[in-house]
């Protein structure tokens, strides 16, 4: 290696380092700080109970992550989510599976919506889905006539969210799945090398002959498909509530930028983006945890202070992104 080059590549793969081993190391930290103050935080009851109530967001994380990578952002998939889950449980009465297919059609719809409108027409991809986001929750108000919609426990509907598979609970081996077909579509497959190219360069990956419309339909198709997945999930372990999912857009982003996905595109992990998830999960857990503890000093933290702790580290991690990318910039 000349030394010319030295320079030019060592800050590259520092700065990636930094963004996909950080929130790693700091998930690893606030698990041994956890275990060691809190009794039972590593017992098996509040690992089960949190990876579980988890899956959903995980869910929406996968589809956020494939967004983002391509250059876009969907800020419609909480309320997405919310329609969903008015519609599974309304269909839970006919069985498990007529549910699933409702609330994953419905979210796949939007999410089409989303796409065409961003791909075909050129519009924004922050306008479109915060019209969505609003058409959504009007919708899902609609349909349930403003009211929770109760799901039936007869047809077994419940046993998505409270059903154990070898030890595991249901919503976790989904999730799980869904993780690792994402990464490795991300990895292995020619879309995943299409949505990084059109999230790098979109005039370049489209000089390259790459489908780039279609790969941006794909995304926010993917997107809704996975936010109607969560909407099931939601109903499973509570109801179909209309009033639901405020935030989750928010959670899915900070989940997947901890992750070190960058927000200009073009970059990112599905991998990664489970951690940023349980990272996430994890602290907010440690909250509950620290209000409840009582053998030594402690901080009362009311519930008000997840938000804040939301906002705070998405904030930190999109500052830490904004200078490794600058000074990336400036080296080469």
């Amino acid at each position: 290696m000349s030394p010319v080059a030295r320079p030019t590549q060592e800050p590259s793969v520092w700065k990636r380092r930094i963004q996909s081993q950080g929130a790693l190391a700091a998930l690893a930290l606030l698990l041994l700080f956890g275990g060691l103050r809190y009794d039972e935080f590593l017992g098996t009851q509040n690992i089960a109970f949190l990876s579980a109530s988890t899956s959903k967001f995980g869910l929406i994380a996968i589809g956020m992550a494939f967004v983002i990578m391509s250059g876009g952002i969907d800020l419609s998939v909480g309320t997405v989510a919310v329609l969903a889950s008015v519609v599974a449980a309304q269909l839970s009465h006919h069985g498990v599976i007529p549910a699933m297919v409702g609330g994953v059609a419905a979210g796949l719809l939007a999410g089409l919506f989303n796409g065409i409108a961003i791909a075909r027409f050129k519009l924004m991809p922050f306008v479109v889905t915060l019209c969505t986001f609003i058409a959504a929750r009007g919708l899902a108000l609609a349909i349930s006539n403003r009211e929770t919609v109760a799901i039936s426990y007869e047809t077994g509907f419940d046993q998505l969210a409270d059903g154990v598979l070898l030890g595991v609970p249901v919503p976790v081996w989904i999730a799980g799945l869904a993780f690792a077909l994402g990464a490795l579509a991300l990895r292995f497959s020619r879309f995943g090398r299409g949505v990084l190219a059109v999230g790098g360069n979109e005039e370049a990956a489209r000089l390259m002959g790459l489908p780039v419309e279609r790969i941006k339909v794909s995304v926010y198709a993917l997107s809704g498909a996975l936010a109607g997945l969560a909407g099931v999930l939601l109903a499973a372990q509570t109801s179909g509530s209309p009033t639901e999912g405020a935030g989750w857009e928010l959670i899915a982003i900070a989940a997947v930028v901890v992750g070190g996905t960058l927000l200009t595109g073009g970059e990112g992990s599905i991998l990664n983006t489970l951690t940023g998830v349980l990272l996430l999960a994890v602290i907010l857990n440690m909250i509950n945890f620290e209000n409840g503890y009582t053998d030594g000093p402690h901080l009362t933290l009311g519930s008000y202070w997840q938000t804040i702790v939301r906002g705070a580290f998405l904030l930190a991690v999109v500052v830490l992104q904004a200078k490794l990318t600058r000074r990336g910039a400036a080296v080469h």
